[in-house]
């Protein structure tokens, strides 16, 4: 019988569609372009093969693009005939989050892991910060994440994509040394993965590597598509670096470009959040933002996150809702943010108020009191430097810029923030 690239056998016996499956996959691990297009070629030569549909239903939902994930979904199932248990289960347990039942897929995937945990595409639904323990919302799911790459590891060894989301795991929990050897290991490997260079850019930004950072990302930006699923992401990473470094100019060139709801298709989370994320640095920084940018994010936010319970996104949508005097816009986030990071949601929301409001005494006791677990709305330590640096913001904006810088060596001592926040010197 055919096998993935894994191990794993496969319910075809056509090696052509086992070959572009195989392609789609690794280019999906790798965030490459044509990811579609290889589990496309996977069904052209096997009608009959259901792994490729749910390979494409999984790329689809990544990039938000719910109905066509569960056409593709609807697809597989119609091919479950002859499948062996663990295809089945594949398409059971993904089938599970594209339906929106992520929370109960949870262990019902771990378990699965436990027993194939070379099972690819479900072993990569629990990696990475924006996987199912980065969004979990629960307390210590950075220690949870390095536990589980950790018990991963003697099973996938020398595997170009475990090493890097092993690296990210290491690098989360503060590990830059182990995170820096794997990451390079990784990339000797497979010098083509988008998610190798990103975590590679992430070890820089975590380092205060400003310069170097931003020469070797530009040089992997430069050539990467900008229709691969990581390129709005990878442009943000080019964006705070060149925003570090004085270049505003550039920094709204790469926004506009390539990160803004005006970009290229893209993931919606990664459009609204990283939007988002930039115009509050800039704006932190001493940079103007004209209200229209605010304006826009915030009915962006409004059209692809309509409802309340993404802790990530409905944070990231607070602020621009109060950044855009939209008080019923940030209400609805206010009472409608649930799970089990919702509390940090309402605080933090309330807390942009405050700030939109010009109270920043009140917006500093409110973040206060979930600073230390922020963690829990999912998201990289670089990603929630925004709340940092909003602190320090409030601090200073309450004339407290000492105890702004000392947060801010505290907490993030070994990451650039000389030019985060406009004030923070005096």
């Amino acid at each position: 019988m055919l096998e993935d690239r894994y191990g794993s056998p496969l319910t075809t016996t056509s090696q052509k569609a086992r070959d572009a499956y195989v392609d789609g996959v690794d280019r999906y691990l790798g965030a490459l372009d044509k990811v579609e297009d290889a589990f496309g070629a996977a069904i052209a030569a096997d009608d009959a093969f259901a792994m490729p549909r749910i390979g494409l239903a999984r790329m689809h939902l990544v990039c938000g693009r719910g109905a066509e994930a569960r056409a593709e979904l609807a697809a597989a199932r119609e091919r479950l005939s002859g499948v062996s248990d663990r295809e089945a289960a594949q398409i059971d347990m993904l089938g599970d989050l594209i339906e929106g039942r992520a929370a109960e897929a949870y262990g019902r995937i771990r378990a699965h892991v436990a027993e194939h945990p070379r099972d690819i595409l479900l072993a990569q639904t629990c990696t990475s910060v924006f996987g199912l323990i980065g969004f979990s919302g629960q307390p210590g799911r950075e220690a949870e994440q390095l536990a589980y790459t950790t018990m991963l590891q003697p099973h996938y060894g020398d595997d170009w994509w475990f090493l890097c989301q092993h690296a990210f795991a290491q690098m989360e929990a503060g590990q830059t040394g182990p995170a820096a050897a794997n990451i390079e290991r990784s990339m000797e490997l497979n010098t083509h993965s988008a998610h190798s260079a990103h975590v590679r850019a992430h070890l820089y930004y975590e380092t205060a590597e400003t310069g170097a950072g931003l020469e070797y990302l530009d040089g992997f930006w430069s050539r990467y598509p900008d229709t691969a699923y990581l390129h709005c992401h990878m442009s943000w990473h080019i964006a705070l670096w060149a925003l570090e470094q004085g270049n505003i100019e550039r920094v709204w060139k790469v926004f506009d470009a390539y990160v803004s709801p005006n970009r290229p298709p893209g993931p919606p989370l990664n459009i609204l959040t990283d939007s988002v994320a930039i115009l509050y640095r800039v704006a932190m920084a001493g940079h103007d933002v004209p209200k229209a940018r605010w304006q826009q994010l915030s009915d962006y936010a409004v059209r692809v996150f309509p409802t309340p319970g993404m802790a990530f996104a409905d944070v990231h949508s607070a602020l621009a809702h109060a950044m855009a005097a939209q008080q019923d816009r940030l209400q609805t986030v206010i009472e409608g943010a649930t799970g089990p990071a919702g509390p940090v949601v309402r605080t933090l929301a309330k807390a942009f108020r405050d700030l939109a409001d010009g109270k920043p005494d009140d917006a500093v006791r409110r973040m206060t009191e979930v600073m230390a677990e922020h963690e829990r709305i999912g998201g990289s330590r670089a990603q929630r430097d925004l709340l940092e640096f909003a602190l320090a913001n409030a601090l200073v904006k309450a004339g407290r810029p000492a105890e702004a810088r000392r947060c801010l060596d505290m907490r993030r001592p070994h990451t650039a923030h000389d030019h985060a926040v406009a004030g923070l010197s005096n």
